[in-house]
C-alpha cells in the first residue's frame, strides 16, 4: 500500500530563494505541485551505525517509499527523486553494484504497487547506459504506468543537469541546421520543451537532506525560481513527518517571482 492517512508534521529548518515561474506573486500557500529531493546522507547514516554503505542505501530506498506515500497523501502532483547521478559511476565498483542490485529489486517489486495506486513512473537522465536487464525493467515500468494520472514519480537515473542542457541544445541546433526553426525561435519555452522534464509541472520546491548546501548538478534549469529547503536530517531518517514539515515551510513562504 503506497498511500495512507497522514499525521501532523513538526517544524522544518529552512533556507530558500525565489519561486518557480516568473509572473506570479503573493504567498506560496497550499501544496507545491512539484517537489524534487536530493536524497543525501545514506553513507553517513550507515557509518554512524557501524553498517556497510549498502545498508544505508537500502534504508534510503525505504525512506523514498515513505516519502512517496506522504507526498501523494498531501496532494503533490509530481515527486522527483535524485537516485543516481552521472557522477555516481565514480564510486567503487562494489558500491555501484550494490546500487544496481537495489534498483533491480525495487523495479521488480514496486511497479505493480505504483500502478495500482495510479502513480505514473517517469525517468529523467540517460537510463539506457545501464545494463540491458535494468533498461528492460525500466521500460516495462514506464509502459505499465503510462496511463496513470493520480501522481507522477520521476526518478533521476544517470542524470546530470549540465548534460541535460547540452542534449537540449544539441537537439535545437540539429533542428535549426535542418531549417525547422530559426535562431529567434529558441527561447525559454523551446529549451524547456527539450529537457528531460518536459511535460512535468514546473518545479516548486527542492529539498536537500544531510545538511549540505549545494545542488550537485541537479535540475539546474528547473530550479531557477523554485523554493530551496536544506535540512540536516540524513536521508534514511527523512520520512512522512519531515516531508510534511517541508511542505508547511513552503506554504509559509512568499513567492514574488522577481517582483514585489
Amino acid at each position: 500500500m503506497i498511500f495512507r492517512s497522514a499525521k501532523a508534521a513538526p517544524r522544518a529548518v529552512e533556507a530558500g530563494v525565489g519561486a518557480n515561474t516568473p509572473g506570479g506573486g503573493g504567498a506560496a500557500g497550499g501544496v507545491p505541485r512539484h517537489v524534487a529531493i536530493i536524497m543525501d546522507g545514506n553513507g553517513r547514516w550507515a557509518k554512524g551505525k557501524g553498517l556497510p554503505r549498502a545498508a544505508g542505501h537500502k534504508q534510503g530506498a525505504e525512506a523514498a517509499r515513505k516519502v512517496l506515500r506522504a507526498a501523494g497523501e498531501a496532494g503533490v502532483e509530481c515527486l522527483t527523486l535524485y537516485a543516481f547521478s552521472s557522477e555516481n559511476w565514480r564510486r567503487s565498483a562494489e558500491e555501484v553494484g550494490d546500487l544496481m542490485g537495489l534498483l533491480r529489486f525495487y523495479l521488480r517489486s514496486e511497479i505493480e504497487a505504483l500502478h495500482k495506486e495510479g502513480v505514473r513512473l517517469r525517468i529523467i537522465g540517460d537510463y539506457k547506459a545501464f545494463a540491458p536487464d535494468i533498461v528492460k525493467l525500466i521500460e516495462q515500468g514506464l509502459q505499465r504506468t503510462a496511463g496513470n494520472r493520480r501522481m507522477t514519480l520521476a526518478i533521476a537515473l544517470n542524470y546530470g543537469g549540465q548534460a541535460e542542457l547540452v542534449r537540449a541544445a544539441q537537439r535545437l541546433a540539429s533542428r535549426a541546421a535542418a531549417g525547422e526553426i530559426g535562431p529567434g525561435d529558441i527561447d525559454e519555452a523551446a529549451i524547456a520543451a527539450e529537457l528531460d522534464t518536459a511535460g512535468l509541472p514546473p518545479l516548486d520546491l527542492l529539498i536537500r537532506t544531510s545538511g549540505e548546501y549545494r545542488l550537485s548538478n541537479f535540475l539546474l534549469w528547473q530550479v531557477a525560481y523554485a523554493e530551496l529547503l536544506f535540512v540536516d536530517t540524513l536521508w534514511p531518517d527523512f520520512g512522512a513527518d519531515e516531508l510534511r514539515a517541508a511542505l508547511a515551510a513552503y506554504g509559509a513562504r512568499e513567492r514574488r517571482f522577481g517582483g514585489r
